[in-house]
């Protein structure tokens, strides 16, 4: 019996490997929507697909790791339940961390799309204002016009400045000497 037992352990705890493995392929690709940095406003099937494909693979990890707690019950022996025990925790361990990143992957992934929407829907509504009132298109226009001409001003009035700075400097000396040693 005890042989049987083991045979099965064996086997769940590949499996549960095998899954952890799987989910960690997936979570890499999932994860590059989050990093993505123009998410389209809508999922894509691949993207569903592959959020609903972790998901699976973690529900059947919950139940391979309820088996293997299970069969771990059920076993008499107490010498090498207490590595399957801790085999069985670091499983669940990794269940939970892969639980926390899908929600957290999750979350990010739609916080972006959330605004990824909002700055589109803001932007068609200022378009949407700018066809309506062709008048305030125009006299937007003029004050972008306008803040252009004191922009270039500014830089016209800072290079004079900067030249009579200059005529200061090299004349001053000439206007400083006696009135004997002029002329």
């Amino acid at each position: 019996m005890a042989s049987s037992t083991g045979a099965g352990w064996a086997q769940l705890r590949q499996q549960a490997r095998s899954l952890e493995t799987q989910t960690e392929s997936l979570f890499h690709t999932y994860s590059q929507y989050a990093s993505m940095t123009k998410l389209p406003p809508q999922p894509a099937e691949e993207e569903i697909r592959n959020e609903h494909q972790i998901r699976d693979l973690l529900e059947k990890r919950e139940s391979l790791l309820a088996q293997l707690a299970r069969l771990l019950d059920s076993e008499a022996t107490l010498t090498s339940s207490a590595l399957k025990q801790n085999n069985l925790a670091r499983h669940r361990e990794v269940l939970a961390e892969h639980k926390r990143e899908l929600s957290r992957l999750t979350a990010a992934i739609a916080e972006l799309r959330d605004r990824a929407n909002l700055l589109s829907n803001v932007r068609s509504d200022i378009n949407a204002y700018r066809s309506s009132n062709p008048a305030a298109a125009e006299s937007e226009y003029m004050l972008e016009e306008r803040r252009r001409i004191d922009e270039s001003h500014g830089v016209i009035d800072g290079v004079l400045s900067q030249a009579a700075r200059h005529f200061r400097a090299l004349t001053g000396g000439l206007w400083a000497l006696p009135a004997k040693s002029r002329g």
